[in-house]
């Protein structure tokens, strides 16, 4: 069996987080979204459940909801197949609701990070060799 990831999100207002990611070019699976949640298909083996602050809190035991906008616990991160192609998440991502942040090149890498409407990081990025140091 092929291991897959969740990328659990608390979200504000679900129809603006749907806006931007369905703007970045992401699916969504409706079996696995209702008033509360929606399931974003990033890869066939990675997706983003994005639920609302009372939904995702009833998966919390013993601690509290941080704001990304704040505070940041994980930076999420996906490759890209060309610079063109980070470039294009990032101009989708301001397009839709995110925010950009500083460029990073180092080496053979050329990246970007960028903030969804709830402050949650994405980083994506292009290695020319991955072997590369």
């Amino acid at each position: 069996m092929e291991r897959m990831i969740f990328v659990n999100l608390p979200v504000r207002d679900l129809q603006e987080s749907l806006a931007f990611y369905t703007g970045l070019g992401f699916t969504v699976n409706e079996q696995y979204s209702d008033e509360n949640a929606a399931c974003i298909v990033v890869s066939d083996t990675i997706c983003v459940m994005l639920l609302v602050h009372a939904r995702f809190a009833d998966f919390l035991v013993g601690t509290q909801i941080t704001d990304a906008r704040t505070h940041t616990q994980v930076l999420n991160a996906l490759t890209a197949s060309s610079r063109d192609e980070v470039d294009r998440f990032v101009e989708n991502a301001v397009a839709h609701g995110g925010k950009a942040r500083t460029p990073i090149r180092e080496g053979g890498m050329y990246g970007h990070s960028v903030t969804d409407p709830d402050g949650h990081v994405w980083e994506i990025f292009h290695m020319a060799d991955p072997t590369a140091n």
